[in-house]
């Protein structure tokens, strides 16, 4: 079960990242071109919510089921000493928690924002922080961890 969810995972980051790219130059080509906010801008704002709790709940599961997080959580103090562990326990889940929260809270204020403006604003300024805290947390360096 391990090693099919941690490559679904890996796929559904791709997803992730695409249309969360898409979302911001959409968010401020709108904000700063002064556009109308339209469909396809809401469609991207809902997907990139929709694949981004799909992969926070394959997060979870895989949280729960990595033999990785476990050494990490069966001697926190040895796993803190040691940089691997303590991302993949520690560091990585906390930060695309955050993530996920930023971008939620982001999608839910930019659709109740009133003016087309303040929409991409929103969408720009919340999408684009929680995009930054991905690219910190994806282990990037790791490739034993997570191949690409």
């Amino acid at each position: 079960m391990y090693p099919h969810l941690l490559a679904t995972h890996n796929v559904v980051r791709w997803l992730v990242l695409i249309f969360l790219v898409i979302a911001i130059l959409l968010a401020w080509r709108g904000w700063l071109g002064n556009k109308k906010f339209g469909a396809v801008d809401n469609r991207f704002r809902v997907f990139t919510v929709i694949f981004t709790h799909i992969q926070f709940i394959l997060g979870i599961v895989l949280y729960f089921v990595s033999p990785r997080v476990t050494a990490f959580l069966d001697n926190v103090g040895a796993g803190m000493k040691d940089k691997d562990l303590r991302f993949v326990g520690m560091e990585h889940a906390l930060l695309m928690l955050i993530s996920v929260v930023l971008i939620t809270i982001g999608s839910s204020k930019t659709k109740r924002q009133a003016t087309d403006k303040a929409k991409f604003k929103t969408m720009a300024i919340w999408f684009t922080i929680a995009l930054l805290l991905i690219l910190f947390a994806i282990p990037w360096s790791m490739p034993h961890f997570r191949p690409f």
